[in-house]
């Protein structure tokens, strides 16, 4: 019916056959598309503009304060003070993300995490920097995704470590985003996922590891 609101709990066919349930907060778009309670994405940033630049210090993790968002469909990610995202609805997630660390030397390296619970689930692997520049000068970025079995309430925070000597700016204008979206339905196996991660020069240095 044009200009009006139809609302039903469930689509069931002509026999009774088959039926799809649409559960609370979902909307059907014109095009066919279930958005809202059965898909919650982020997708979140530091704006260095609203409280500058992150000192990362050397050799121990510091957790990512991601401070602004593009999204974050269901208002899980929170910016202003414990900076995680936690799940309201369970299922498989993948998330990835990216940061870039400023004036790191030659071969020392970045590490870049995702963190689940308070335990590690996505990892860069720990690369060395191969940046071929000898002033040690290159803004150096570090990238992860993994794909991991999320429940109701766990939440996840990224964490960055680097061996450059002393402290660093996480230079947000080079690598600056942590993303999730839910995939599918939950697994039976634990909750550790696959995950694959690079490791690159911001500029004309390349990486690996």
């Amino acid at each position: 019916m044009a200009g009006g609101t139809l609302q039903v709990g469930t689509i069931t066919t002509t026999t009774g056959a088959g039926s799809i349930n649409i559960p609370a907060n979902v909307q059907l778009t014109a095009k066919g598309l279930m958005t809202g309670h059965m898909a919650p994405t982020f997708c979140v940033y530091r704006d260095y503009n609203n409280g500058g630049y992150q000192s990362i210090g050397n050799n121990s993790f510091t957790k990512a304060q991601f401070n602004a968002k593009y999204w974050d469909t269901n208002s899980n990610f929170d910016i202003t003070s414990n900076y995680r995202f936690t799940a309201t609805v369970a299922g498989l997630y993948q998330m990835g993300t990216g940061i870039a660390i400023d004036n790191i030397a030659d071969q020392a390296y970045i590490r870049v995490s995702i963190y689940k619970n308070g335990s590690e689930v996505g990892t860069n692997a720990q690369g060395l920097n191969m940046i071929t520049e000898s002033s040690g000068t290159t803004p150096h970025q570090a990238n992860v995704t993994t794909i991991v079995d999320v429940d109701v309430d766990d939440y996840f925070e990224v964490y960055i470590k680097h061996n450059h000597g002393s402290s660093r700016d996480w230079r947000t204008e080079y690598g600056n985003t942590f993303w999730g979206i839910r995939i599918g339905s939950s697994v039976t196996s634990t909750n550790t996922g696959g995950v694959s991660g690079s490791d690159s020069g911001a500029s004309s240095g390349y990486g690996g590891y």
